[in-house]
């Protein structure tokens, strides 16, 4: 144990998150996600008693995000459904990455399922959590840490 980390951040998944780079991005998926296979070749981090409201609040107590992108989380959209739905527990999860700091609100895209997959496709790694609630897939675009840019 680490002190100030959370305990749900296995060091195969801190290992995952240091190594990342600006820009990189991590997929936070649910139990349904065709993790194995869209995951073959990059770290696919299994989290089974975790949902993804949890993972992603672990993630981003230590992970920053992309400050130079509009919209540095997407998530899947909810198939038949119209624009702008959002499942409850996709409000959930934007509510509190809003109510953290962490985006600001129209920061969070939803993308459609195929178009998803194929963004997941260049993720650098997977986050396959317990959580049962379909379409509660998260990818996240991580940003810098470091000091104010000197003039």
């Amino acid at each position: 144990m680490l002190k100030g980390i959370p305990p749900l951040l296995t060091p195969e998944l801190l290992k995952v998150l240091a190594e990342m780079g600006h820009g990189d991005e991590i997929l936070v998926a649910d139990a349904n996600f065709t993790a194995a296979s869209l995951g073959r070749g990059k770290p696919v981090v299994a989290l089974p008693g975790v949902g993804v409201q949890q993972a992603c609040a672990a993630l981003l107590a230590l992970l920053p995000l992309d400050a130079a992108v509009d919209r540095p989380v997407a998530y899947m959209k909810v198939c038949d459904t119209p624009n702008g739905y959002r499942s409850a527990l996709q409000r959930e999860v934007i509510t509190a990455l809003e109510a953290g700091g962490h985006v600001q609100p129209g920061q969070c895209e939803a993308i459609e399922r195929f178009a998803f997959y194929d963004r997941v496709k260049t993720a650098y790694a997977i986050v396959h959590t317990g959580e049962l609630q379909p379409y509660a897939n998260f990818i996240l675009k991580k940003g810098v840490l470091g000091e104010v840019l000197r003039a």
